[in-house]
């Protein structure tokens, strides 16, 4: 136990969402915290995020192994009912409860995983209806090919809002953030980090630096780059509504669509997901498929034709933590190191439910085998 008897502390490694997530369950659940971490700005990763909440698989970045997405589903609704709390005041964390579509080019009920995906949705998500007409009463371009559909009520997060809202909450929690970028191999460094700050567990929360950190190679960078549209009734009409069609895994060409509403005036669309690249010097001018998202939304959604980039922060480049057996939250064995990453392109989807898993696996390497309610 840390030099404050019985007030267990956890070194958090990383900012994002799920650093931050992790720190301040942890501080509710009566731990002190230091959060260390190279970058807690405006310039993380997280901010670039979709931010799309969506029943697992994502339609980034997608997993298929049943096995492995069965414990993502907990910690997706887990995350779930915090957004819908978070969703009351908009206006503070950015979190907005909104209509979400996703679209197919064959009935659904010809697709056994996307079938059975669905059935779930139905069961666990509020506002569901799974209804063709949809295509045509959101003015899908009949040229699109797509055949079917069905709605949700999905939490949509405005990142930079909700990054400030997280980092503010863990401040005002009691939680420390120290400007630090810690590199090596955690094991090598662990009983030095634990002495340095006070701690009696680590947690790693830091997504593509655990390649580093906990040595792990099945880690790769799944670039995502978002446009960024003016959304204010201007030069389109407003788009409330989201609209996600995956990528057709039988083709080689990225055709994904990903249209959301992102606060109370921007629009994001997209998108691409190319494995193993870690260059985010992208622009609408230099790689053409960039330019292509919007192209494709465009002919996708023809409410979107003139739509105008917005000209402060048009395009947004970032590198999601994919990881080939899903995320990784677990102890590591012999250690004082609980690991949380990996979330790939669904980092706020799981966020919450993967902090509490986090918190209650720290309790266990403190000889809690259960956390007490926050």
């Amino acid at each position: 136990m840390s030099t404050q008897a019985q007030t267990p502390a956890a070194l958090v490694i990383g900012a994002g969402v799920i650093g931050l997530s992790t720190a301040i369950t942890l501080r509710q659940h009566g731990w002190r915290v230091t959060v260390a971490a190279a970058d807690s700005g405006p310039g993380i990763v997280s901010t670039v995020a979709g931010a799309l909440w969506e029943w697992p698989p994502s339609v980034c970045g997608r997993h298929h192994d049943e096995t492995l997405l069965e414990q993502s589903k907990s910690w997706a609704m887990v995350s779930y009912r915090q957004f819908q709390h978070l969703a009351t005041h908009p206006e503070h964390t950015g979190v907005h409860l909104r209509p979400a579509v996703s679209y197919f080019h064959r009935p659904v009920d010809e697709q056994p995983l996307e079938l059975a995906k669905m059935h779930e949705v139905a069961a666990h998500v509020p506002g569901f209806a799974h209804d063709p007409g949809l295509i045509d009463r959101h003015g899908i371009n009949p040229r699109a090919g797509v055949l079917d559909a069905y709605q949700y009520t999905a939490p949509m997060v405005d990142t930079d809002r909700y990054n400030a809202w997280l980092r503010d909450q863990a401040l005002a929690t009691g939680v420390r953030l120290v400007p630090r970028r810690i590199t090596g191999d955690l094991r090598d460094h662990e009983s030095a980090l634990l002495t340095e700050f006070d701690a009696d567990v680590i947690v790693n929360c830091s997504g593509l630096g655990a390649r580093e950190l906990a040595g792990d190679t099945t880690l790769s960078p799944h670039r995502g780059a978002l446009l960024w549209l003016r959304n204010d009734g201007t030069s389109m009409p407003r788009i409330t509504t989201a609209h996600a069609l995956a990528n057709d895994p039988s083709s080689p060409q990225q055709d994904m669509v990903f249209i959301v509403p992102r606060g109370q005036d921007r629009l994001l669309v997209g998108g691409i997901v190319e494995d193993g690249t870690w260059n985010t010097d992208l622009t609408p001018d230099n790689y053409p498929p960039v330019r292509d998202m919007l192209r494709r939304c465009q002919e996708f959604l023809p409410a979107l034709a003139d739509a105008e980039l917005d000209t402060d922060d048009p395009v947004r480049v970032g590198l999601r933590p994919f990881r080939r057996d899903n995320v990784r939250l677990e102890t590591e064995a012999g250690t004082r190191i609980v690991h949380n990453y990996g979330h790939g392109g669904a980092g706020v989807t799981l966020s919450w439910g993967c902090a509490d898993d986090a918190t209650q696996l720290a309790h266990q390497l403190v000889g809690n085998t259960t956390a007490p309610a926050a």
